[in-house]
């Protein structure tokens, strides 16, 4: 089991996320004072100055695997392009701070709050508007249990909320201690030259064991929407399937720029197809996913529907290349539909 473990995360590091963010973006680190754009240090925001209703700032939250600088270069985002598309669409207040990029949303979590505070008091906005992916969805829905207040808005895309089938194949054999520190110890050593936020106090086995459903069960039942905060939901779907099913919603609204893709299909990325037949083994009975998150497990809130991209495409990677022949959806016009749904509605 712990080979099976080691192989399938290995797996996922060599086709997980390819994210980078471009300098002048935000971090967390400990050790120096925080810089955001503009490279204006932070400080306590001036208490005499009322705070900005809408619309608010936009903080894109990464995902598993998500970094800073890849190997020390600079023109990729994890995102990709997103912050730059935005900009040049009138979006100039986005941010796109980094987390540790394998451990528990507990920990990235506290890690994101103090990235937002940091927007808040660089904009002094009331709230933010948080569109996050993957794994970034949990640690945004933890910030907005305990800070409800900052928050206007959380969509999230293609996040685990139940779990994926997936972590329940790989995970039981990092429940080993010395299986699960030899994981951690390997991939954070190839992680150390790779990823600018990674420590040695990341374990990449602490965030396989969260997203199985079991553990994803008890998440939910601790971790409250609250009644100030707008919830939706986005999920992708791949492997050639409309999973017309399970992409359903009870929501007699759902945005055009949904809808439009209802017929459109995607083909798996090549290095998702093994954790895609984890999660849909029978092909007389498939389930919709995007290769590492079931649809079923992707809804929270307000669900808005699937669109046809897998875990990869859903964020532009690898490096803004399109999702698959036939498939004319493209992630960016996706961001900036997203934002537009927003500021439509007050946000």
């Amino acid at each position: 089991m712990a080979r099976r473990a080691l192989a399938v995360t290995l797996l996922l590091l060599a086709c997980g996320t390819t994210p980078l963010r471009p300098a002048g973006d935000m971090g967390v680190d400990s050790g120096t004072p925080a810089l955001l754009d503009g490279g204006l240090h932070i400080g306590p925001p001036d208490a005499g100055l009322a705070k900005k209703g809408p619309p608010y700032p936009i903080v894109l939250a990464h995902g598993f695997f998500g970094f800073d600088r890849f190997a020390g270069l600079d023109f990729l985002t994890y995102f990709y392009e997103v912050k730059d598309d935005l900009a040049g669409y009138g979006e100039p207040l986005v941010f796109t701070p980094t987390v540790d990029p394998f451990n528990d949303s507990q920990t990235r979590s506290v890690q994101l709050e103090a990235a937002i505070d940091q927007v808040l008091a660089q904009t002094n906005a009331a709230k933010v508007n948080l569109i996050a992916h993957s794994q970034g969805g949990l640690d945004a829905r933890l910030v907005a249990m305990r800070r409800p207040e900052v928050i206007a808005t959380l969509i999230t895309v293609a996040t685990p909320h139940r779990g994926t089938p997936v972590s329940d194949v790989v995970a039981p054999g990092t429940n080993d201690p010395t299986a699960s520190a030899i994981i951690d110890a390997l991939v954070n050593l190839v992680a150390s030259p790779l990823w600018a936020d990674a420590t040695q106090r990341s374990s990449v086995t602490a965030a396989l064991r969260q997203f199985e459903t079991a553990t994803m069960a008890d998440f939910n039942a601790r971790v409250l929407d609250q009644p100030g905060v707008q919830y939706f939901s986005v999920a992708g779907r791949s492997a050639l399937q409309k999973a017309s099913a399970d992409c359903e919603t009870s929501n007699p609204n759902r945005p055009d720029f949904i809808t439009r893709y209802d017929d459109t299909l995607d083909p798996v990325n090549a290095g998702l197809s093994a954790t895609a037949a984890v999660i849909s083994p029978d092909p007389f009975h498939p389930v919709g996913n995007d290769g590492l998150v079931p649809v079923s497990s992707a809804k929270w809130g307000t669900f808005l529907g699937c669109v046809p991209a897998d875990h990869l495409d859903e964020i532009g990677q690898i490096a803004g290349a399109n999702p698959g022949l036939g498939n004319d959806w493209r992630h960016k016009p996706f961001y900036e539909a997203l934002v537009n749904f927003l500021r439509a509605r007050g946000f």
